[in-house]
Formats: C-alpha cells, structure tokens, sequence
C-alpha cells in the first residue's frame, strides 16, 4: 500500500477510507462485538506500542503484547496462545487481522460466533474462507475437500498467490476459498500444533517459571522472541499440521495488501474509477484507483487502468494491473538509492 502506507506509519493505523476510525479501531470494535473487551489482546511490534496506546486507550498495558523482532504471524499467535491458555485453558482464540476491510458486520458475527462453536468442540485449526469473486493472485486459495457439517470443510489443500492463470481456474471451479487469514481453535489445540512445530521457546519458559506473571513473561520474550523462525501462520501451520478446516463464510471480506485488490473490492463510481476518499476531476479517464492527501486537488485526463496516489513526499502513478512486484521493487530501490525518508 506503498506510498500511503509507510514503516513508521502503516497501514493499521491509518484511516484509509475517511471514516473516522484506523483500521486498527474499526478491527477492535470488531472484535468486541464477538467477545468481551476485556478479552481481546493486542499483539505488535514494539517500535507500535505508542501508536497502539493512542489509538485504543481503553486497552489495559498488559494486553498490549509488543514483539521485540518481526518474526511473521505465526510466532506471534504461538504466543498469544501460550498468554491466553494461561488464564483459560478451556478458551478459543480467534486471530483477527487488523489490515483488513469487512463488510457486513451482523454476518461477520454470525460466521464468526459459528466458528466459534465449532472449535470449542473440535480439536482442529479453523479458517475463515470467502468465495472468490475475481482472479485474484495476491491472495491465498484453500481448496475444499469433504465437508464436515453445514459450511465446514476439511481443507484438501492450500496455494499461496497463485499465477493469474491459476487463479482463474481456481475462482471457475468452485472448489476454492479466499484465505482471510483469520483463524480460531480452542487453546488446547494450539499449544500442541505449536509444541510440535516451534522451537521450545515458551514451553522452557514455563518449565523456569511454572507461575510466572505476564511481566515476566513479557521480559523473556524480549529476550528469547528471535528464536523463532520467521514463518507465517499459513506456511508455518496451514500447510503443516493436521486436521485444518475452512468454514465458507458470506460477510464481505477485502485484504488491504494491495491496490489492485482494494480497486476490485470497493464499488466503482463513473466510468469504472475508484476514488478513496480525495477531491479529484476526472476526464476521459477509466479503470483507476485514486487515493490523495487532503487539501489537494488532482484533476486526471487520458488515464487507463493505473494507480495515482499521494502521500507525503511521495507521488506514485503506476499501472494497477499485477502492481504488488513493481512497488516491492521501488521501494526497495528508492530505500538505497533515496533514503528511509521515502519507504
């Protein structure tokens, strides 16, 4: 989401669509409409924390668990299962993320209270898929096999962004599911799906400290965190451990990870152009996505398919059609050749 999205300032804590609220408060509001406030955690990379306070003031300090390192999803839900089975070893945890867009909020509940009650009962990893609407190929895609009850499959298999060719193929025949990387299973689960597949990081823990606080627990994982490896909940544990189900689910659903993908999940205004919250004039121009500060006006003549937007003291104007590996090299070669102050 380069350029509007920074690393001082990323895409969770902006207010991409102008509506009052970051992704992270909209994600959190989410989420306390599932389960009580009292229960949600968020977890971050330390260089956030501050951001977090100012954003969700109404979260206690100690649910506010800061990575010292990136280490990816997975490490990260390792350890928020290890946090949660401590106060409730009976629990179900849902792993929500917050750069995503939901529409629909009353079927997201549904879904996700469903999901909920299939995990309490079933010791399994529980993934939240969505029909595809698109050949997307910045997207996950996990193929139903034998279903389990009303809307529950076992996952036959799962393809981390496909090819466009792939995922057309996909999308036609009706037997894959968006990945929307939210996940639930009950805690008991977790900790053995984890147990097998990490490193023994927290289990060592509990072993030195069989009645540690959360403080302590904090102090060890700044220290012990980059033992884990760097690996994502879908190549770590969607594609390793067994007994993984998808629920298809009917809420909307959108991964802000990319401009093409936010361009085909947003409804389009004249002439097929998608204009995110900006003041702009428009001519002979179709098929683009348009994103730009306030207080500027933009007027675009002649344009086909392309991504105009505008942060800071960075204009992008790039072809919308597969741009995710075009801005990964941009940024990388601006990051050398310009200067953290760009990226």
């Amino acid at each position: 989401m380069w350029p509007c999205s920074r690393q001082n300032d990323p895409k969770q804590f902006l207010d991409f669509f102008g509506l009052g609220k970051t992704q992270l408060q909209q994600t959190y509001e989410r989420a306390a409409q599932i389960v009580p406030p009292q229960n949600i955690f968020i977890n971050t990379n330390h260089i956030y924390v501050d951001k977090v306070k100012e954003q969700l003031p109404q979260v206690d300090a100690m649910h506010i668990m800061a990575e010292p390192i990136w280490r990816n999803t997975a490490p990260s839900v390792a350890w928020a299962c290890h946090r949660v089975a401590s106060i409730n070893p009976d629990a179900n945890l849902v792993v929500m993320p917050s750069d995503q867009a939901i529409y629909g909020d009353d079927v997201f509940r549904t879904n996700m209270l469903n999901g909920m009650e299939f995990v309490s009962s079933h010791d399994c990893l529980l993934t939240m898929g969505i029909k595809p609407t698109r050949p997307e190929p910045g997207y996950g895609y996990i193929q139903l096999g034998a279903p389990e009850c009303h809307d529950v499959y076992k996952v036959k298999s799962f393809t981390e962004k496909p090819d466009r060719d792939f995922a057309q193929m996909f999308m036609e025949s009706g037997e894959w599911c968006w990945n929307t990387g939210l996940f639930l299973f009950n805690v008991r689960y977790g900790l053995r799906c984890f147990s097998n597949l990490f490193p023994m990081v927290l289990r060592n823990f509990d072993k030195l400290n069989p009645n540690w606080s959360s403080e302590e627990e904090n102090r060890y994982v700044d220290e012990h965190f980059p033992l884990y490896p760097n690996v994502s909940m879908e190549y770590g544990v969607l594609e390793k451990c067994e007994d993984v189900y998808v629920m298809r689910c009917n809420f909307g659903w959108a991964d802000l990870g990319t401009w093409h993908g936010i361009y085909e999940a947003l409804p389009k205004g004249n002439d097929d152009n998608v204009v995110i919250d900006s003041d702009v004039m428009i001519d002979n121009a179709k098929d683009n996505i348009i994103k730009l500060p306030k207080n500027r006006l933009a007027v675009i003549n002649g344009l086909d398919g392309y991504i105009v937007a505008e942060e800071n003291n960075v204009l992008l104007i790039c072809k919308k059609e597969d741009s995710s590996a075009l801005i990964r090299k941009y940024v990388a070669e601006i990051s050398l050749k310009k200067g953290e102050k760009f990226v």
